[in-house]
């Protein structure tokens, strides 16, 4: 199986769970905005209250079922446009923020740590909430809350759209390689003629499965229709659940733990 062929594969299985959700989608997503706010207005110097937000997605990986260690692989992607972010921070801000033993830090440094790793706590949160109900089970959430169709059915477009990209791109990819009589590198006049065909082709895929769509009745907004099952009302447990985390990020948001503990 070519790396096209998997990430298509893995695209099919984001849109829907593979299993009964462990939690409400509305619920869950309550809870992984809370949970953003919080984390994300920390200080920049208080690395000692943005750590204990990390013991969130470890504590819900082992309540959904998901692996920890493949959701922080998959986190590490933000890495390097986080890098790129602050990687001016230390240069340009000497002064400093904290000590540890006889080390000063500085606050270009705190900076850049504390992007870095509010960074993979996001990526990892959304990883979670994606995993728990599936891509769909999300755009329908952030619809159930407030969110405008518009955005919700264009979210749900570029899911659905970019598996038609890819299945573009791994047909001409096959076509390629079956008229290349062995050739692996190109020239760049024919990776440019290959990005503009791949480019007329999408389009045109993307005009024929717009009109199957408004043929069916597309009206802006896709029906609610979820093969995968799942829950459809919130209950107590998700209520609890959420109140109960809300209640302890706004707790590690107003307190540092550290303090506390050390005393």
């Amino acid at each position: 199986m070519s790396k096209t062929e998997k990430v298509i594969t893995s695209l099919q299985g984001m849109g829907y769970s593979s299993a009964t959700p462990a939690l409400h989608p509305v619920a869950f997503l309550l809870v992984t905005l809370s949970y953003l706010v919080c984390m994300l207005s920390v200080p920049v110097g208080s690395l000692s209250m943005l750590l204990w937000y990390g013991l969130y997605p470890i504590v819900m990986s082992a309540a959904t079922g998901c692996d920890f260690n493949r959701l922080f692989l998959k986190s590490l992607v933000a890495l390097p446009f986080a890098a790129l972010i602050g990687v001016f921070n230390p240069i340009f801000q000497t002064e400093g923020a904290f000590r540890i033993g006889n080390v000063v830090i500085s606050r270009g440094w705190a900076s850049f740590v504390s992007i870095i790793i509010r960074a993979v706590y996001s990526v990892q949160v959304l990883l979670l909430l994606v995993m728990n109900g599936g891509f769909i089970g999300f755009c329908r959430s952030l619809r159930k809350i407030g969110m405008p169709s518009v955005l919700t059915t264009q979210l749900l477009m570029v899911y659905r759209y970019l598996e038609v990209l890819l299945q573009e791109s791994l047909d001409m990819s096959r076509a390629r390689k079956a008229r290349g009589y062995g050739k692996r590198n190109f020239d760049l006049k024919t990776w440019g003629t290959l990005c503009g065909q791949l480019f007329i082709r999408t389009v045109v895929r993307s005009q024929n499965i717009h009109r199957a769509m408004l043929a069916r009745g597309f009206d802006g907004a896709l029906p609610a229709y979820n093969p995968g099952g799942g829950v459809n009302k919130v209950s107590f447990k998700d209520i609890a659940f959420m109140l109960i985390c809300i209640g302890v990020f706004a707790a590690m948001r107003l307190f540092d733990f550290s303090k506390i503990f050390s005393m």
